[in-house]
C-alpha cells in the first residue's frame, strides 16, 4: 500500500509549530534559570541590607556590648522584621545565643542550624538552612563595636516567598510561550497558504511528477527546443538540440551560458525585447541551416523569457521533395484517369452511332500510341518508378494539348540508391511542369516540349526544350532563387527545387535561351548506376 504523504500546508504548520516550540521551551529554561538567579540574588541582597541595618543600630550595639537590653532589641527587630516583611531577624552575641525571635520563648537559646560560623568569624556570609521556622534563605552580618565585634544579625526569608516569586515569573514564561505558538502556528498557516498560492495550488509530490513528464516530453520531441530567460541565460535544451548543435560543431552544456555567448546568430533576445514572435525563419549556425520558431515567454503580462524550436533544415526540404514526388503522382495519375475518360466516352458513342470501322481504328490508333510510348520508355528506363512517372507526365501533356516527347539517346539503367530517383523526378517533373505551365499561357501555335536523356560514364544528362517564349533576361540570375517568378505571386518554387536536387546529386544546370531553341533546361548529374547492372 502506497504511504499516503502529508500535505504541504499539513507539513509547513508542523515543522513551524515544532520550531517555534523548541524555540521557546530553550528561551524558557534560559530565562527561568535567569530569574531564578535574580530573585536569589536579591532577596540576598535584600537580607544583607537588612542585617547591615540592624548590625549599626545603637540599640543592638549596647545590647550586646552590656549584655542586656534583650526586651529593647526584641522590640527593635520586632519593629524591622514587619516593616521589611521578612520571615525573622536574629540577634546573637559571640556564643550564639539569641537576643531576638519572632517566637519570645526561643530567646536566650542558641542559634540552630550551624551556618553562623562564618558569620561569628567576621565574615558576611548567606545560605539556605532549615531552622526552626522552616527551610529559608538566611543572611549573616557581623556586629561590631568600636572596632570589636560583639555578636551576629541573621535576617531569613522563607523559601515559600522565594519559590512563589519564582513560579510568578514560571507562569509569566508558560503564558508568553502559549501566545508565541500560537502566533506561530498562524503565521505557519498563512506562510503555507502563500507557498501553495504561488506553486498554483500544486502539492510537491505533484510539481515533481509533472516536472518529470515535462522532462521526458521535451527530450523525446524531435524538433530542437532551447528556452532562456529574459536576461538572455540558456535554462532549457533538449537532446533533439544538443544533436543539431553538435553537428554545427557547438560545445556540450549550455545551460548557464548567455545564448549570445554560445550561438552568435541567435535572435531569441530580440524576441525577449520586443515580445514579438517570428515564425518559419531561417538561421545559419556555423554553416547548418535550421528552420526556427521564436516565441515569448508571458507570464501575467510580463515577458520572461523565449523559447525556441528548431529542425535541420535539410529534413524539412526531404519532407517537401517527398511532398513534391507525391503529388506528381496524383496529378499524373488524375491526367490519365481524364483521358481515359475522354476515350472511353468516344468509344461509347462510336458504339451508340454502330461506326464499328471508326471504331476499329481508333482502338486501333490508341493502342498503336499507348504501345510505341510506354515501349520506347520501359525498353530504355529500366528504373520502373522513373519509368512510370514520365509514362504519366506524356497523359498530362496530352491533357493540356501538348506534345510531350521522351527521346532516351541510351539505354538508362537503375541507379544504386533509391534516393536518386526521388530527386530526379523532382528534377524532371519540375522542369515539365514548368515548361507545360509556360506553353499553356503562350500564344504559340506549336506546342511541344522534348526530354532527351543520355547516360554516360555514371552521368545522366538531361535536356528539357519547350516551344514557349523566351526567357527574360532580367530573371537568368533569379531564376533559382525561392520565390522568384514571372508567373505571379506564390510560384517560383518548382525551379529552386530543381537547383537543390542538382547540388545534392553534385551536377550542375544551366539554361539556354534563343530564337531557335526557345528555353532548354540542361543538367548533367552523377548517376551511379546498380550493382548487378554493372559489367
Amino acid at each position: 500500500m502506497r504511504k499516503q504523504r502529508l500535505k504541504l500546508s499539513t507539513l509547513v504548520i508542523i515543522v513551524v509549530c515544532i520550531v517555534v516550540l523548541f524555540s521557546l521551551l530553550i528561551t524558557g529554561i534560559l530565562i527561568s534559570n535567569t530569574i531564578k538567579d535574580t530573585i536569589h540574588k536579591t532577596t540576598e541582597e535584600k537580607a544583607e541590607v537588612i542585617g547591615k541595618t540592624v548590625a549599626r543600630s545603637g540599640v543592638v550595639q549596647s545590647a550586646l556590648v552590656d549584655n542586656d537590653g534583650s526586651k529593647k532589641v526584641q522590640e527593635y527587630a520586632s519593629d524591622i522584621q514587619r516593616s521589611t516583611d521578612v520571615s525573622f531577624i536574629v540577634v546573637m552575641d559571640m556564643n550564639g545565643v539569641r537576643k531576638s525571635h519572632p517566637n519570645e520563648d526561643l530567646i536566650g537559646k542558641h542559634f540552630k542550624g550551624g551556618d553562623e560560623k562564618d558569620a561569628l568569624n567576621g565574615h558576611v556570609s548567606s545560605s539556605i538552612s532549615k531552622g526552626t521556622l522552616g527551610k529559608s534563605l538566611r543572611s549573616f552580618t557581623p556586629v561590631y563595636s568600636d572596632g570589636k565585634q560583639v555578636g551576629v544579625v541573621a535576617v531569613g526569608v522563607p523559601m515559600k516567598s522565594v519559590s512563589d516569586a519564582l513560579a510568578d515569573g514560571n507562569k509569566q514564561i508558560v503564558i508568553g510561550s502559549i501566545i508565541g505558538l500560537f502566533v506561530g502556528a498562524i503565521g505557519a498557516y498563512l506562510l503555507s497558504r502563500y507557498i501553495k498560492r504561488i506553486l498554483l495550488g500544486l502539492e510537491p509530490s505533484h510539481i515533481a511528477k509533472i516536472l518529470g513528464e515535462r522532462n521526458t516530453m521535451l527530450q523525446s520531441v524531435h524538433e530542437g527546443i532551447v528556452a532562456v530567460d529574459k536576461e538572455g541565460k540558456i535554462n532549457l535544451v533538449n537532446k533533439s538540440a544538443m544533436d543539431i548543435f553538435k553537428k554545427a560543431g557547438l560545445k556540450d552544456n549550455p545551460i548557464g551560458m548567455q545564448i549570445n555567448d554560445y550561438m552568435a546568430s541567435t535572435q531569441l533576445p530580440k524576441v525577449v525585447e520586443l515580445g514579438k514572435p517570428e515564425r518559419d525563419k531561417e538561421q545559419n549556425i556555423n554553416g547548418l541551416k535550421i528552420l526556427v520558431n521564436r516565441v515569448p515567454l508571458i507570464v501575467k503580462d510580463e515577458t520572461v523569457g523565449a523559447i525556441s524550436t528548431f529542425r535541420d533544415k535539410t529534413e524539412v526540404n526531404k519532407l517537401s521533395e517527398q511532398l513534391v514526388g507525391v503529388k506528381t503522382y496524383a496529378d499524373t495519375l488524375r491526367a490519365q484517369s481524364h483521358e481515359f475518360s475522354n476515350r472511353l466516352h468516344v468509344i461509347s458513342g462510336m458504339l451508340q452511332m454502330e461506326h464499328y470501322d471508326d471504331l476499329k481504328q481508333y482502338i486501333h490508333e490508341i493502342v498503336e500510341l499507348g504501345s510505341q510510348e510506354s515501349g520506347d520508355i520501359t525498353s530504355k528506363i529500366k528504373d520502373a518508378v522513373l519509368a512510370g512517372f514520365l509514362i504519366g507526365k506524356l497523359s498530362l501533356a496530352r491533357e493540356q494539348n501538348i506534345k510531350l516527347s521522351i527521346m532516351n539517346h541510351t539505354t538508362i539503367p537503375e541507379p544504386n540508391y533509391s534516393y536518386i530517383t526521388h530527386e530526379m523526378i523532382t528534377i524532371i517533373g519540375n522542369l515539365i511542369d514548368n515548361s507545360i505551365d509556360s506553353l499553356v499561357t503562350s500564344s504559340v501555335k506549336k506546342k511541344t516540349i522534348d526530354v532527351h536523356l543520355k547516360y554516360e560514364n555514371e552521368q545522366l544528362m538531361i535536356d528539357v526544350i519547350d516551344s514557349g517564349l523566351i526567357l527574360e533576361n532580367e530573371l537568368d540570375d533569379q531564376i533559382f532563387e525561392k520565390g522568384v517568378s514571372s508567373k505571379g505571386e506564390n510560384r517560383g518554387y518548382g525551379l529552386h527545387l530543381v537547383q537543390q536536387s542538382v547540388e545534392k546529386l553534385k551536377g550542375n544546370i544551366k539554361i539556354d535561351s534563343n530564337e531557335a531553341s526557345n528555353v532548354q533546361f540542361s543538367v548533367v548529374i552523377n548517376y551511379p548506376k546498380k550493382e548487378e547492372d554493372k559489367c
